[in-house]
């Protein structure tokens, strides 16, 4: 079975990296099927933002280079450079290419010191022995190894890499791939799932449909015309070759934008489609809402894994939210994607998920954690539970040497870049996460419930916007649940009765934990005055010794955990200082409006900063962008029920009537004085020629409770 699997991931790294290190930024469209085709020396965009066109002109295009020779003695800045330039190489000749060999310092950093960069047709394919033992038959497959030794190699000198061996002569023709293998899960592919790919030489072959079965360009573009149709404010935009081939895509419907608005200071980026057998490049960014429900703010359909991809994506999305980056952001680990958030987004904090780092740490430990069923709890609840940076490190160390694991590579890598990973080395970011053992949903739970092969894009697609619907509905009915219901408080305190008036239930439901657990902590002053501090320990013979700070002029606080700073609710420590100190009530700023009963209120036109007035008249798609935010956030308070929708519906008509009617009369327009929308105002017959009905003359003060007293015209 070993020996099967074995021969199973070596046909499918062949087949990756043949995909990989062709280029795939070179595209066009014959018969229904995708065309790689030469060179593309840049790629040309075509956006729809609410409804109006914007198409970056193909002009100019420079004829290929010849690809530089590679030479003995060729210096790089780094590996990757290295990379980037054979890749070059290789594609301009017509060849994949994969990395053969690598090798490491001796030492604890362990850091690649040597790369070796090998034709993909390197090597021999050895056919398996079937006298293995094993009742199933494997099918026969394909390899495209055939013994051929062009390669490079670069070694580490100091602080930049050269070429030590090289061998440029292939014994294959270049260009052609005929015998390249194609997958799909559970057998062949069959031809409706082929797509074609051209080499250098326009010689032809197969690769996987990310598309889906039968390849849907079309129904991608009539599922975004669909969208367009139904929501005036849905942004998308298309990133074409030169050849107008789609190559990636992105799209966001307006009620993302504004629960980004909202909610957008903690993003995740999920790229967990990698782990999925269907392989449907489909990525998203989402977050987490008032109820700790997860919340969408946008898609993309990413066919290439490069930086240039990366950076296109990030600032289109960025494009899309008005230019506002999140605190922080958690992605998967990934080179390239690294270095294009530091391009687009210098001001954000990148994080690792960690709970990507433990699901590939169970992988790269099955037979440890097979031999030692406890080693897993046990290093989850190193890096969850510790509560201070110095137990979790000596936490991590006891686990090693108990299971006999410090000279375990995986576990020496993730632990030298545990400050990209690990909880405690973030508190001073904020990141939403009130609970560390929280988990939201990902796609690749969304791929197990709805997703198959037989599936089309467009299919994938609408019952993806099903499940984003039905997560609207949660919260509609969270919100409905907080209002209606009271929550019970555990204690008499003045503190925790402000909390369950403020906060939505979930999030009190965590304020309380804390809450009750902050009664049971020692708490010992350790310093008078204006600032005084306390010293708080769960007990006597606890190793973790918490410092708050408090301010009695401010009555502010400050703890040593930095719980509230990264997740925005007071921890037990500072709560336990304020029943000592000030017992009443909380100041203000420690209720963070993202957690609040009125998160979604209020504050509307303030998503675009301090300079949103100045900004919304610069173009008529910024304007229309903001005023259908405001339609939306009507609609949303207007659905709550069937008394509130009718009175909705009537109060927009009328607001609809004095629209026509300023529209009619610019000059007039500009003589009236600013209107109070929470004011009744009426209507001047002589503004128009056609007298407005009676109904029509005024605008209640409904729509300004709708909507808000930040609600202006």
């Amino acid at each position: 079975m070993e020996a099967a699997r074995g021969e199973g991931d070596e046909l499918i790294a062949d087949y990756v990296d043949c995909l990989m290190s062709l280029d795939t930024n070179a595209r066009s469209v014959q018969n229904g099927d995708l065309i790689l085709g030469a060179p593309v020396v840049e790629a040309g965009v075509a956006a729809s933002v609410g409804g109006i066109m914007e198409q970056d002109a193909m002009k100019d295009f420079a004829p290929p280079e010849a690809p530089k020779e590679p030479m003995l003695g060729m210096i790089f800045e780094s590996d990757e450079a290295a990379k980037t330039f054979y890749n070059e190489y290789a594609r301009c000749l017509g060849f994949p290419f994969r990395v053969g060999r690598s090798r490491r310092s001796k030492g604890a950093d362990e850091v690649v010191v040597m790369k070796r960069f090998v034709c993909s047709r390197e090597g021999m394919y050895t056919k398996k022995n079937p006298s293995s033992g094993e009742a199933t038959k494997k099918r026969e497959r394909m390899s495209m190894r055939e013994g051929c030794n062009a390669m490079i190699e670069v070694v580490r000198e100091s602080n930049h890499w050269v070429v030590s061996k090289l061998e440029t002569a292939h014994n294959h023709d270049l260009g052609t791939c005929s015998r390249v293998g194609y997958l799909r899960a559970g057998g062949l592919l069959d031809g409706s799932n082929k797509i074609t790919m051209m080499g250098s030489d326009r010689m032809l072959f197969p690769r996987q449909n990310v598309l889906g079965e039968g390849g849907d360009a079309q129904g991608l573009l009539d599922y975004l015309k669909k969208m367009q149709a139904s929501d005036p404010a849905f942004f998308h935009v298309i990133q074409v070759d030169k050849n107008s081939c789609p190559m990636n895509v992105f799209w966001v419907d307006a009620r993302a934008k504004l629960a980004y608005q909202h909610f957008g200071d903690a993003v995740t980026f999920d790229t967990t489609y990698k782990k999925n057998k269907y392989m449907m490049p489909f990525v998203t960014f989402s977050g987490v809402n008032h109820h700790l429900q997860p919340v969408m703010f946008g898609c993309a359909l990413l066919m290439e894994e490069t930086e240039c991809s990366f950076v296109w994506l990030f600032e289109t999305w960025l494009t899309a939210m008005s230019g506002k980056e999140p605190c922080s952001l958690v992605t998967d680990q990934n080179r390239a994607m690294k270095t294009a958030i530091g391009k687009v987004f210098p001001h954000t904090c990148h994080r690792f998920c960690k709970w990507h780092i433990l699901s590939r740490t169970k992988q790269k430990l099955a037979h440890t954690y097979s031999e030692h069923p406890t080693l897993r709890d046990e290093l989850e609840s190193c890096v969850i539970r510790s509560e201070t940076i110095d137990t979790f490190e000596t936490t991590w160390m006891s686990i090693l040497d108990t299971y006999d694991l410090r000279k375990n590579t995986w576990l020496q890598a993730i632990y030298n870049i545990r400050q990209k990973w690990v909880p405690l080395y973030q508190m001073d970011t904020f990141c939403a996460e009130i609970s560390r053992a929280q988990k939201l949903e990902t796609l690749n739970d969304f791929y197990k419930k709805y997703f198959s092969t037989k599936a089309t894009l467009e299919v994938f697609l609408t019952q993806f916007d099903l499940s984003i619907e039905s997560h609207y509905e949660e919260e509609a009915k969270a919100d409905m649940d907080t209002s209606l219901n009271l929550v019970t408080t555990k204690t008499a305190s003045p503190i925790e009765k402000q909390a369950a008036r403020t906060y939505t239930k979930a999030v009190f439901s965590k304020f309380q934990e804390e809450f009750t657990e902050s009664l049971g902590y020692i708490i010992r002053k350790t310093k008078d005055g204006c600032i005084s501090k306390y010293n708080i320990m769960k007990d006597e013979d606890s190793s973790d010794t918490f410092c708050v700070t408090y301010n009695a002029s401010t009555k502010m606080a400050k703890c040593s955990c930095k719980y509230f700073e990264s997740s925005g609710i007071l921890c037990r420590h500072i709560l336990g200082v304020f029943l000592i100190v000030d017992p009443r009530l909380l100041p203000p700023d420690y209720f963070l409006k993202r957690w609040t009963r009125k998160a979604r209120d209020d504050g509307l036109f303030e998503y675009n900063g301090d300079n949103h007035h100045e900004d919304v008249c610069e173009s008529i798609a910024s304007r229309y962008d903001v005023l259908c935010a405001d339609a939306i956030r009507c609609a949303e308070k207007g659905s709550g029920s069937e008394t509130v929708y009718k009175a909705a519906k009537d109060i927009l008509q009328k607001a609809y009537e004095e629209v026509i009617a300023y529209e009619r009369n610019p000059v007039r327009v500009s003589q009236r004085d600013a209107i109070n929308i929470n004011e009744d105002v009426m209507i001047d017959d002589t503004m128009t020629n056609q007298s407005l009905p009676d109904s029509g003359r005024k605008v209640t003060n409904l729509l300004g409770q709708f909507l808000g007293s930040s609600w202006s015209p």
